[in-house]
């Protein structure tokens, strides 16, 4: 412990009394009874006059304390700068260097030391924000029986302040401040860099402080006695800006001490073994009082020494063991990352189990923050060897936390946590299991990319760079050792890929490896001689290696061309720096000069493989153009591998082949270079092979009387070469060879004769779709006249057709197609030619008829919307297919999809979502979230119209169950009509807390609504409810929508209907009505005619609801409220047929209104100290909420109309 000071005189007592009223910044010193007595007397005369004696107390307190800094203030002062006084401004300017501050406070201490204590005292008071006052009392001795009862910190009810009382030897300090400093913001937590840099100021003048200090003031026994308890003390407070302040102060100053103890250290050992040479002399030649010397001067380190450890344990356990565990996520960081400071600076005090175990128990903290401190102070402990052996018992303890911690929710825990995890498998022998390793080796394939290449690093350095090449004397030997080492290491990284079984994600592996294995993977000398190499020769690859190492070829190529990470790892394209960027052009030309004499003899060795000919097809487009100039080898080789490329795509059809090569040649066919000319009469020539060899298989196909699906080797010639004009089709523009004449007989005759496989079909209606939707792009470039458009718009509404008529056919692949084709082709004709001002191109502008809307409305709810379709999952789900079933799910939500975009498009009626809309809750999990963004966009074009559609939705799902209550029992519609009545509930959340905006449109709502319930209902006293009531029930559910001004207006359009005599009907039957009425009427000021109670009962239910309603600023009268007892009473919901029968049903009315103004809450309540708050709108419970109110709307700044609604 610290030792404790002598005790003064009483002359110097008294002359310590007599330097009471120091001040603080911003702050006078005041006894607590003069504050409090002022405190009741706050008048601004009064606040000015303290204000003017704060800055004359100021003024002289600094130029008592720091003369020298004084007159650089006034020179800064002269300059038109801000004059700092304080040390805490001095410290925040930062204008001046912080040795100089420190020296210039010293220099004051030694002067006087209670005056300048007192102002580092203010100094650390200032730092926590507080604008309070500092009152300090001296003290006898620390005996004092009633020191205890003075250690208080409470709230003066009659002042409004707080205060703190404390010990910081020899004063008594008392702090107060406003009440409100408990939930502002601080220094050390405000935002901007003027804090941030203050932040490091006030670090380091702690630092200097003590480092300035170490040879004088820091070892009299009073200066840290005095910090250590007022940190000490106020790390302990309640008030979160004074505890994290000082628990900061004080980790800094403990992080600084140990620097000094440091430092001893270092001294003493070469004091020790300055004393050990002068002892080991000679006799004669030895120095009896230099010997001397240095045993004193050791004697005195030691006891310095033992003073800082003891300085240090003292704040150790006072401050850090009180506060690790602290609420506040700060300051736990705080914590953890100055103890890993501490360990790693002066690790023969703090290196062991005993501090260890509080890093541990951290790693399990919530706070993302404070597990990562732990971590990268971990990392400092693990990175040097020389730890390891104190590490051991905490490194078994904890290396299963820190193997979790890689699955951590934060990804910058879990990459700092695999780092810290490569220190130990480096440092720490045998400790990373096998399978810990490869657990860690997975993470290559995490989609988060400085995970993925620490991961990749650590996958590098045990297992890739372990092989070394053998030495050799000649040059043959040595390009033969490096071909065995590359071919080894590859060998390596490929059977990796295979045990993981995770084919998909050979990019994401190559990333993942490619900072640190960049020079292995852009070998592509080596590898493309490895994958022509013959396997009966030599070591070769086998067939499942070859692809593997075909696909990291063309994914380390293309990382070397783009740049960039895969897809699902980077934000997009990153701007390269000029080194870069230089490395990426070097790249770019080798990747040409390489693979143009290359690729043609690897399309040749595996011409018949498909997969490996698709990812070879790739390579050309990572072809720059900007670099084929640079390139002389181009134009020699092109031929050969044009020619290669033909021959491929004559051996394959299917599809990934022949897409690849189409992708190619457009992008070895650039109008911009030299070679254009040669890529184009390739393509041509192969197009016009293609194009002739289709007009006569079609028309020996489609000759007539000839059946026409007898020949199949016709059929199978056909089909290949409509596969291939296809695929060039999507990437080049055909329309000069006339395709769609040709391709379109064939679905001319699969709609009038039939008997065309759907093969054929299916290509044909792909075909057709590409020659319409080039026809259109060239339209929109401007080449066309009159004559082409008229006969493209004739060529569209053909296609159409052909499509609509496809809609029907027999097999679900051609429907499919056809609905995928047609939709492409709408938005494409519609939206498109829309969006411009070409009014030329209206003949083009394609809107589907009625009959047309229907097929793709049929077709949705047919495949989409299926129970046939959940069967066929479950079944699959049980038989343990989820990658079919992924699949299934993934073709519906595509189909829907496309038919949501013709929606909001405005390709098809907005009305013909309905359908849609009604699978909302159904299939919610699988379609929600299409189908809200549906409901969005259809808001965002027209409000109005969106919610008709949603009131079409509910009518005729409420006239379904009508009509089902009337064919089955009642107690099968139960669980319908809570369906619908949660489908409105969420249709209502859609609408968002923006009241203003859906105005119009919920109104509109209402209005249809009550138009609807009341459909065919008379007058004429009779008590049988309207036969459609029961949707008002449905309807309340969107009242908490409508503003308050429109709630009267929509209760009075509601009157019109119902009028006086049914306002007595209590029947089941109009409980629907009841149940709206209330909604509407639930936080509005209502007719007297509204009572549908007695008064008594009416009394007995308010008066228990009145202390509730109290701290509200407007109540109801008591005339215009519902009997809520009654309401929720009723269970039985009428939903009235031709029969008269009501169907019970449980429910739970909704009395809830919110007003929002500019998306805030608008209703307050009074706390307990009488301010305001904002609260969000309190919907616990029917009864609490038919006693709250909203503030007036028209009393805002918000313009609020009524709405005229007259009956229909």
């Amino acid at each position: 412990m610290i030792a404790e000071p002598k005790l003064a005189s009483r002359a110097a007592v008294q002359k310590e009394n007599s330097i009471v009223d120091v001040p603080s910044s911003g702050s006078v010193i005041q006894t607590p009874n003069a504050l409090r007595s002022g405190s009741k007397q706050k008048t601004a005369r009064g606040k000015r006059r303290v204000q003017e004696v704060s800055e004359n107390a100021k003024r002289r307190h600094s130029e008592r304390s720091f003369p020298r800094h004084r007159r650089v203030s006034q020179e800064h002062s002269n300059n038109g700068d801000v004059e700092a006084v304080t040390l805490f401004e001095v410290v925040s300017m930062g204008k001046s260097a912080m040795q100089s501050v420190v020296d210039d406070w010293i220099e004051a201490y030694q002067q006087d030391r209670d005056t300048a204590l007192l102002d580092l005292i203010s100094f650390f008071i200032q730092c926590s924000g507080c604008k309070g006052v500092v009152t300090a009392e001296m003290f006898q001795s620390r005996h004092d029986t009633g020191l205890q009862k003075k250690m208080i910190e409470e709230f003066d009810e009659d002042t409004g302040l707080q205060y703190k009382k404390f010990m910081a030897f020899p004063w008594i300090l008392t702090v107060t401040w406003p009440m409100d400093m408990d939930c502002g913001e601080y220094p050390l937590t405000m935002p901007g860099p003027y804090w941030k840099k203050f932040r490091c100021n006030f670090c380091e003048f702690i630092v200097m402080l003590i480092h300035q200090g170490q040879n004088s003031v820091i070892y009299d026994s009073y200066l840290m006695d005095t910090v250590i308890s007022l940190l000490t003390e106020l790390s302990d407070s309640r008030i979160r800006a004074f505890r994290h302040t000082c628990t900061l102060s004080a980790l800094k100053l403990l992080t600084a001490l140990v620097s000094v103890a440091v430092n001893l250290g270092v001294n003493k050992d070469n004091t020790h073994r300055l004393y050990e040479e002068e002892r080991n002399k000679m006799t004669s030649k030895r120095a009896c009082h230099r010997q001397e010397q240095l045993e004193k001067k050791i004697k005195e380190l030691q006891d310095k020494q033992h003073e800082i450890e003891n300085m240090m344990n003292v704040i150790f356990k006072g401050v850090f063991l009180m506060r690790y565990r602290d609420v506040t996520p700060e300051i736990r960081a705080n914590c953890m990352e100055e103890i890993g400071i501490w360990m790693k600076m002066y690790s023969p005090f703090f290196l062991n189990d005993s501090y260890l175990k509080y890093v541990g128990w951290m790693l399990n903290d919530k706070q993302t923050e404070v597990r990562l401190k732990c971590v990268l102070g971990l990392q400092g402990l693990y990175s040097n060897t020389l730890f390891i052996s104190k590490l051991e018992l905490f490194t078994s303890r904890f290396k299963d936390r820190i193997m979790s911690m890689l699955l951590d929710k934060d990804h910058e825990v879990a990459a700092q946590s695999m780092k810290l995890l490569m220190l130990i498998s480096q440092n720490c022998e045998d400790v990373l299991s096998l399978e810990d390793c490869k657990t860690m080796y997975q993470f290559v394939y995490s989609s988060h990319r400085p995970l993925a290449t620490t991961a990749g690093e650590f996958l590098y350095k045990n297992l890739l760079s372990h092989h070394q090449v053998p030495e050799q004397e000649d040059e043959v030997s040595k390009q033969k050792g490096r071909n065995n080492h590359y071919t080894s290491t590859i060998k390596t990284l490929i059977q990796f890929f295979q045990e993981n079984e995770l084919h998909k994600h050979v990019s994401y592996l190559v990333d993942s490896l490619w900072d640190c294995a960049s020079p292995l993977l852009k070998d592509w000398e080596s590898v493309t001689a490895l994958l022509l190499d013959d396997p009966q020769q030599g070591e070769g690859l086998n067939d499942s290696q070859q692809s593997i190492l075909i696909e990291i070829l063309l994914a380390s190529v293309r990382q070397a061309a783009e740049g960039h990470p895969p897809a699902g790892r980077g934000t997009g394209k990153k701007v390269f720096p000029a080194k870069e960027r230089k490395v990426q052009v070097d790249d770019c030309v080798k990747i040409i000069e390489h693979f143009i004499v290359v690729l043609p003899e690897l399309l040749a060795k595996y011409s018949t493989d498909a997969n490996k000919v698709t990812s070879l097809l790739q390579i050309p487009q990572y072809f720059s153009m900007d670099v084929y100039s640079t390139c002389s080898r181009i134009e020699g080789h092109l031929d050969v591998l044009l020619k290669q490329m033909k021959d491929v795509i004559e051996k394959h059809t299917e599809p990934e082949v022949l897409e690849a090569g189409s992708r190619a040649y457009q992008v070895l066919w650039s109008k911009e270079m030299a070679i254009h000319n040669q890529v184009n009469v390739s393509r041509s020539q192969l197009i016009d092979q293609w194009v002739d060899k289709f007009n006569q298989l079609l028309k020996d196909f489609l000759q007539e009387g000839e059946s026409l699906s007898a020949n199949e080797e016709v059929v199978y010639q056909i089909l290949s070469t409509l596969k291939r004009i296809t695929a060039f089709h999507n990437a080049h523009d055909l329309s000069k060879w006339n395709l769609y004449d040709s391709v379109s007989r064939i679905l001319t005759a699969g709609s009038e004769h039939g008997g065309i496989p759907h093969q054929i079909t299916i290509q044909a209606l792909q075909c057709t779709c590409y020659s319409v939707l080039w026809q259109i792009t060239t339209c929109l470039e401007g080449a066309f006249s009159k004559e082409n458009v008229l006969a493209q718009r004739s060529q569209l509404r053909s296609f159409c057709e052909m499509c609509q008529n496809c809609l029907s056919h027999e097999h679900p692949a051609v429907k499919e197609q056809a609905f995928t084709v047609l939709c492409d082709t709408l938005i494409a004709c519609s939206y498109q030619l829309h969006s411009g001002e070409r009014h030329d191109l209206a003949p083009l502008v394609y809107t589907p008829d009625a009959k047309l809307q229907r097929a793709l409305l049929t077709f949705i709810q047919e495949q989409v919307f299926t129970e046939v379709e959940q069967e066929t999952q479950s079944k699959a789900s049980e038989n343990g297919d989820e990658v079919n079933k992924l699949d299934e799910l993934h073709r519906r939500r595509s189909l829907l999809a496309a038919y949501c975009k013709l929606v909001v498009h405005s390709v098809v009626e907005m009305t013909t979502a309905a359908e849609i809309f009604k699978q909302y809750m159904k299939y919610y999990n699988d379609f929600g979230d299409i189908i809200k963004e549906t409901l969005s966009r259809t808001r965002q074009m027209d409000r109005i119209q969106s919610a008709r559609t949603l009131v079409l939705c509910l009518q005729q799902l409420f006239l379904r169950l009508k009509q089902e209550q009337g064919s089955s029992s009642c107690g099968s519609s139960i669980q319908t009509i809570s369906t619908i009545k949660e489908l409105a509930r969420r249709f209502s959340l859609t609408f968002g807390w923006d009241q203003i905006k859906s105005r119009e449109s919920v109104a509109m709502m209402h209005k249809d609504g009550i138009e609807f319930a009341f459909k065919g209902f008379v007058q004429n006293g009779q008590k049988q409810p309207p036969p459609n009531i029961a949707y008002l029930t449905i309807l309340s559910e969107f009242s908490n929508k409508l503003l308050k001004p429109d709630k009267k207006t929509v209760y009075g359009y509601l009157q019109r209907y119902t009028g006086n005599q049914v306002l007595t009907y209590k029947e089941d039957g109009w409980i629907s009505l009841v149940c709206y009425r209330a909604s509407l009427l639930a936080s509005g000021e209502e007719d007297d005619s509204y009572s549908l109670t007695s008064t008594d009962t009416f009394k007995e239910s308010s008066q228990s609801n009145h202390a509730r309603a109290m701290p509200l600023k407007r109540k109801l009268s008591n005339e215009s409220r519902v009997s809520t007892a009654e309401l929720c009473n009723s269970s039985l919901l009428a939903s009235s047929d031709t029969n008269g029968r009501t169907p019970d049903v449980k429910v739970t009315p909704q009395f809830i209104s919110t007003v929002i103004k500019g998306g805030k809450w608008l209703k307050c309540s009074q706390g307990r100290n009488g301010k305001e708050t904002e609260e969000p709108p309190d919907i616990g419970h029917p009864q609490d909420a038919m006693l709250q109110d909203q503030p007036d709307a028209t009393n805002e700044d918000v313009d609020i109309d009524t709405f005229d609604m007259e009956p229909a």
